[in-house]
């Protein structure tokens, strides 16, 4: 199949012809007198600032050696065979053919074995990394059940020391809750009765209080781990996040609906949670089954809670993993049923019927499509000119880098920019745009610094600010009140003072 050409290849460009700033100029050099030195591009890709992580999941972006440290502190067990954690009573032993995993402390070994086993570390390429990807998460699943406030706080300082303003992560909220209110109430394929049962008698708002509380409970242990707000706090402490409600795809259709719905519900009452999103492998059968449907309800509810925003996983699947005629219509669904203003991982794109017509599409409605390299390559293995990166770019689509599941991916967001910069030669300026991207695209709430669809138009003050020294320490005027007004555009200053600093660090080293 013939596809458009990569970034760098003959043709037209992708993007709008910017003018390139004096310190922009000095910059790109410097990155290219570090092509071919790999230890120098990573130290300059950590320093660069790069927005925002759009998609990420908690659980799967702690790092392995902290939940092993957390399973240790709470006197779990390991199961020697498949390397699981199990949960034990209280000074309890662990039961035959398992140990501690305290025992981790001091046998190297046996820490590293259980590494292995919950994240992509020393997989081999030729591996089934797919099966082992996902098997990871039920693996480790009972470090995460709890303290998801230690979570948040060893994610967020991560983030925050890889210069990056803002952070959208992925939870299931009162997810126990959810489910036995789904269970209790059952099926009913019509979605606005099945929706009135859910609220009937304030069920579902039973729901929402809980998840709320857990939230609350999280803000409070992140705060109080991190010293927030004390002269010992942590990087973290200073990073916006706001919360997805993922839903599991592969889940009964009473589950899927109700996770929507509270998902859904949650946005619209309460600022911290942001959108939802479906998750779980596309590639599994009930997925594939219902992936119709599921989009179905998505369109219905959108219609009850129009201000809640929708990220959703689809494309996420490759010839192979799948049967060809499950290819033709994820994304496309997503986006023409659905509506997702963005869409996670796309990289089935080209394998669509009338994937031209949806790429341009998403470039009109400026849905922005989330590339975390290393997950593709890792799960899909696809990489390289297989990946649909240029492709997107080409049409016009809004492109973010991400990082996914960073802690089982053993990957963070500067490799992820390294990456797009070795494999598809982007020059500084394109890089510096998709950082500005992923800032673009978040769902923050407020209004833009930027003018109308920048990935088209180019990155122009909106009027408030076209007369102002963008990144420039002191606003004045209406620039000054639009930074106050707007969550987003107060970050996407921070990010461009961050720039000016960068910069005139990176050309004067240049």
């Amino acid at each position: 199949m013939l596809l458009p050409p990569a970034a760098g290849a003959a043709g037209a460009p992708p993007g709008p012809v910017r003018a390139v700033s004096a310190s922009e100029a000095r910059t790109a050099q410097y990155l290219d007198s570090l092509r071919g030195d790999p230890g120098r591009l990573r130290g300059f890709f950590r320093r660069m600032p790069k927005g925002a992580d759009l998609h990420n999941h908690l659980t799967g972006a702690v790092s392995t050696e902290y939940l092993v440290k957390l399973a240790a502190e709470r006197g779990l067990c390991i199961d020697t065979a498949t390397v699981t954690a199990l949960a034990q009573a209280s000074g309890q032993p662990c039961k035959a053919g398992a140990r501690p995993a305290a025992d981790a402390r001091t046998d190297r070994s046996f820490h590293d074995a259980i590494v292995r086993a919950w994240s992509m570390q020393d997989f081999p390429q030729g591996g089934n990394g797919h099966d082992h990807f996902f098997a990871a998460f039920k693996k480790f699943g009972p470090v995460v059940w709890q303290d998801r406030g230690k979570l948040l706080a060893q994610v967020a300082n991560g983030v925050a020391e890889q210069n990056q303003f803002y952070l959208e992560t992925m939870v299931s909220p009162a997810s126990q809750e959810a489910n036995g209110l789904a269970d209790r109430v059952g099926w009913d394929a019509d979605f606005a009765r099945m929706h009135g049962k859910l609220t009937a008698g304030g069920k579902l708002d039973k729901v929402v209080a809980a998840a709320r509380k857990e939230a609350d409970d999280t803000d409070a242990q992140f705060r109080a781990v991190n010293h927030c707000g004390t002269a010992k706090a942590r990087p973290g402490c200073d990073l916006a996040v706001r919360w997805v409600s993922q839903v599991g795809r592969t889940g009964s259709s009473q589950r899927v609906f109700t996770q929507l719905a509270l998902g859904m519900r949650l946005a619209e009452r309460d600022n911290r949670f942001a959108a939802v999103n479906l998750v779980q492998p596309e590639d599994e059968k009930n997925a594939l089954n219902n992936y119709s449907q599921q989009m179905r309800m998505i369109k219905y509810l959108r219609g009850v809670y129009p201000r809640a925003h929708v990220t959703l996983h689809a494309g996420e699947v490759w010839p192979g993993l799948v049967k060809p005629e499950e290819l033709k219509s994820h994304i496309r669904q997503a986006v023409h049923t659905a509506r997702a203003e963005r869409i996670g991982h796309g990289v089935g794109l080209v394998h669509e019927d009338h994937w031209q017509d949806t790429a341009r599409t998403m470039a009109d409605r400026e849905i922005a499509v989330e590339v975390p390299f290393t997950s593709n390559a890792q799960i899909l293995k696809v990489r390289g000119s297989d990946h649909p990166f240029a492709t997107y770019r080409h049409f016009g689509v809004p492109v973010v880098l991400a990082t996914d599941d960073p802690g089982i991916s053993r990957t963070d967001i500067s490799t992820e920019y390294q990456h797009a910069a070795e494999t598809y030669d982007l020059p500084y300026p394109e890089l510096k745009d998709l950082a500005r991207a992923s800032l673009e695209y978040a769902f923050l709430p407020g209004t833009s610094l930027w003018r109308d669809n920048p990935t088209s138009d180019g990155y122009r003050p909106a009027k408030a600010c076209d007369t102002a020294q963008v990144g420039a320490v002191k606003p004045t005027g209406p620039c000054e009140r639009l930074l106050k007004s707007s969550p987003k555009a107060s970050a996407q200053w921070r990010q461009e003072a961050a720039f000016t600093h960068f910069e005139n660090r990176a050309g004067a080293t240049g």
